[in-house]
């Protein structure tokens, strides 16, 4: 009996006016390309999510913006139509500010990786953290796959398999930090913050569709900074007591 390739599906979330950006795509990741559709980000906070501006306050210091919210609300949306589509076992999630190595993501896009337990894998991130090797020559010479502890930030690529996809809808509901964030909180919500390393996708320096707003000062209420500085300082301690666990 011959080895079932897995059912993999490329999506590039992407506003649905950001034409600018989606040509930019096509041109930097024509060659070589397999089949990949773009997947009209949302714009505003999907139904099935709940966020609440202090609850925000209390967790991340600030209000999420609007743009945050699009963007968490763009990937809980894939997450939950992975797990309803009967066609695919797996998803590889880009944005469209990505440039891609298509020739190591045929491969990658090729292996089951919930058989090995990996049910999400970041394939790029913005800030270096922690790690641990995992498995050297990963797919190719000189690539690992590697366990990260603590924050590295960045949804711009990453696979999730249909069970990481469970996973996270049904933990991730309660939106209270950028969907990065809560990504990486492994501590939190169980799954393992893996990656491919080196980067087998960089980002482009491009202004984010965010946008700024969430980097400028915000002054926390009176009646929320008792509440912040119990939460900061004990999501402190949750994170270096589980990062001791992983990388002693």
């Amino acid at each position: 009996m011959g080895l079932e390739l897995p059912r993999t599906k490329i999506f590039v979330v992407s506003l649905r006016g950001a034409q600018d950006r989606r040509k930019a795509f096509v041109a930097f990741n024509l060659k070589g390309a397999p089949l990949w559709k773009f997947f009209d980000a949302c714009e505003t906070l999907h139904p099935d999510l709940d966020y609440d501006d202090d609850n925000a306050i209390i967790a991340k210091g600030r209000p999420l913006t609007r743009g945050e919210l699009g963007c968490y609300s763009s990937h809980y949306a894939l997450w939950k139509q992975l797990i309803d589509d009967e066609h695919a076992d797996q998803y590889i999630i880009l944005e469209d500010d990505v440039i891609a190595d298509w020739h190591y993501l045929e491969r990658f896009a090729g292996v089951r990786h919930e058989d090995a337990g990996n049910d999400y894998i970041r394939l790029y991130y913005k800030r270096p953290a922690p790690f641990r090797v995992l498995e050297k020559n990963y797919l190719a010479r000189s690539t690992s796959l590697v366990e990260l502890s603590g924050y590295c930030f960045g949804t711009q690529a990453y696979l999730l398999t249909k069970n990481g996809a469970r996973h996270f809808a049904g933990r991730l509901r309660k939106v209270i930090r950028p969907i990065d964030d809560e990504m990486d909180r492994s501590w939190n919500h169980g799954m393992p913050n893996r990656a491919v390393f080196p980067f087998p996708v960089v980002e482009r320096a491009v202004d984010s569709d965010i946008g700024g707003s969430r980097f400028e000062p915000f002054a926390i209420p009176s009646r929320l900074r008792l509440r912040r500085f119990v939460a900061r300082n004990t999501e402190r301690l949750r994170y270096h007591l589980a990062a001791r666990r992983m990388l002693p």
